[in-house]
């Protein structure tokens, strides 16, 4: 009877034991999870505080202050927007407006000569800051965040006096040249009808050659914006005659990377100044010698 009953107690003791373990054993369990959690929703939480700030620094990377620089992609041969001069420099209409722009918000200019079947890659990788060159808004309206448009253009095609033709229906059978990825090339891509009589539509990587292409009678027409070919002419003291029929016409814009209205709003605010003040007037008195923008008119 004893030893039944020390037996008895023995087994009371390891099972008193045993819950003790138990309980112990379920409240580390619970300190755990509970270190856990609260591990866990620091670590969220700093992941959502490091998403604001990166957040915060590419936004900021959107907007322009005093000091920092205003870099213009352009295409180095299309005078008189934006080309090199022969001492090597870069110069134009629209680099002319552009470092003006720059000067009066206090940035410095850097004028960015760009591949121009590669600007978009250059805009998207943020290596320039907006497209400025001649740039046609017409069908890009919606793939950049433009400024007010500041000039009206046409395509026209230019063709040597002596050719013997006066409309667009003596380029049948003739050999037609355009700059690659330029508006007069998409005018023709929608035209099928007329490019269909050319005996050829040829490319070219910019207008100079396209007038050396014509002066050697490589080519019997070049299609292009009217103010360029205004300009090449009377540069080049050519007797070549732009032909009264147009193309097509358009609108010249600033194009900055889509979404990016802070620094669009900095330039037309400044370029909106210009106008008023009749600085734009002067610089375009002094490239085309009359006022040729559409600024506050």
């Amino acid at each position: 009877m004893k030893k039944s009953l020390i037996s008895v107690l023995m087994a009371m003791t390891v099972m008193a034991a045993t819950a003790g373990c138990s309980q112990g054993g379920d409240s580390a369990t619970a300190a755990a999870e509970a270190k856990n959690e609260t591990e866990t929703k620091a670590a969220e939480e700093s992941t959502e505080a490091e998403a604001d700030s990166q957040s915060e620094e590419t936004d900021g990377e959107e907007a322009k202050g005093e000091g920092s620089t205003f870099t213009v992609g352009f295409d180095a041969d299309f005078p008189p927007m934006g080309f090199k001069a022969e001492d090597g420099s870069y110069t134009g209409f629209d680099l002319a407006l552009a470092k003006e722009v720059a000067d009066r918000l206090g940035m410095t200019f850097v004028a960015q000569p760009i591949a121009w079947d590669a600007k978009d890659m250059e805009l998207e990788s943020g290596t320039i800051d907006c497209i400025w060159n001649g740039f046609t808004m017409t069908g890009r309206e919606d793939s950049y965040t433009w400024s007010d448009p500041y000039m009206d253009n046409e395509q026209v095609f230019v063709v040597s006096k002596d050719s013997g033709i006066a409309t667009t229906a003596d380029l049948a059978g003739k050999v037609v040249e355009v700059q690659v990825d330029s508006s007069a090339e998409a005018a023709l891509n929608e035209d099928a009808e007329l490019t269909g009589t050319f005996a050829s539509l040829e490319k070219t990587p910019n207008y100079n050659q396209a007038f050396m292409d014509l002066e050697m009678g490589s080519v019997d027409a070049i299609a292009m914006d009217s103010v360029v070919a205004k300009y090449q002419l009377k540069l080049r003291e050519s007797d070549a005659v732009i032909l009264d029929e147009v193309l097509a016409s358009e609108k010249y814009g600033i194009g900055f990377k889509l979404g990016n209205e802070e620094l669009r709003d900095q330039v037309q605010a400044t370029l909106n100044e210009m106008a008023e003040d009749g600085t734009i007037a002067e610089i375009s008195q002094e490239w085309f010698g009359s006022d040729v923008t559409t600024f506050g008119k």
